[in-house]
């Protein structure tokens, strides 16, 4: 069985603003003081070194957390798109506050999050599209590497996915999003395509 250490990027200047920041690649979600400071704790306090490589989404805010996490290890590393955040669409980079407001129909209240049912109104992708492309990656990756530990560096909502493989929540919802430089632990085996989420959103 292969063991993904899933690692949420540090904070953005859009993470501050409250912006959907979906695929974007921009000034704004470049990591800001915070979360390069965020980067270099989790560095200091979750030695890497056990692990055999790094993967990391190719946005700028995830390639910079996984150098900054991985400058004592120093790790193979290479990127990939599945590892992607997902697609707000049309609302990449509009305020998440104001969205709520507008369509309040599509949105947890409680979490201030989009509802699965918000894909038609953003032209977005769904929750079932990220959670396929998480799933690929895994089985790509523990076909390829049985029994090694891999550090993945991705988004927020791809780390959600990723779990969601593992417990198949009913309700979609009631697995929040983890925190910035959060880690999750995802054991997945290639043979039997089984997912067992080990802990999720574990601070350091």
């Amino acid at each position: 069985m292969t063991d993904f250490y899933f690692i949420r990027h540090g904070q953005t200047t859009a993470n501050v603003r409250g912006l959907k920041q979906g695929t974007m690649n921009t000034a704004i979600t470049e990591l800001n003081e915070t979360g390069l400071a965020q980067a270099a704790n989790l560095r200091d306090h979750f030695d890497i070194s056990f692990a055999d490589q790094v993967v990391a989404s190719p946005l700028n805010r995830t390639r910079k957390t996984a150098a900054v996490l991985n400058e004592k290890a120093q790790l193979p590393i290479s990127y990939d798109d599945r590892l992607l955040e997902i697609s707000y669409g049309d609302w990449d980079g509009q305020k998440n506050l104001d969205l709520e407001k507008q369509y309040p129909d599509v949105f947890d209240h409680n979490l201030h999050d989009v509802l699965p049912t918000y894909v038609d109104l953003a032209h977005g992708e769904s929750f079932e599209k990220v959670a396929d492309r998480a799933k690929s990656f895994m089985t790509e990756f523990a076909t390829k590497y049985p029994d090694q530990a891999i550090i993945v560096v991705t988004h927020g909502f791809t780390v959600k996915a990723a779990a969601m493989t593992a417990v198949q929540p009913a309700n979609l919802m009631a697995l929040p999003e983890p925190g910035n430089t959060s880690v999750t632990k995802i054991g997945f085996d290639a043979a039997s395509g089984q997912a067992y989420l080990w802990c999720y959103n574990q601070q350091y």
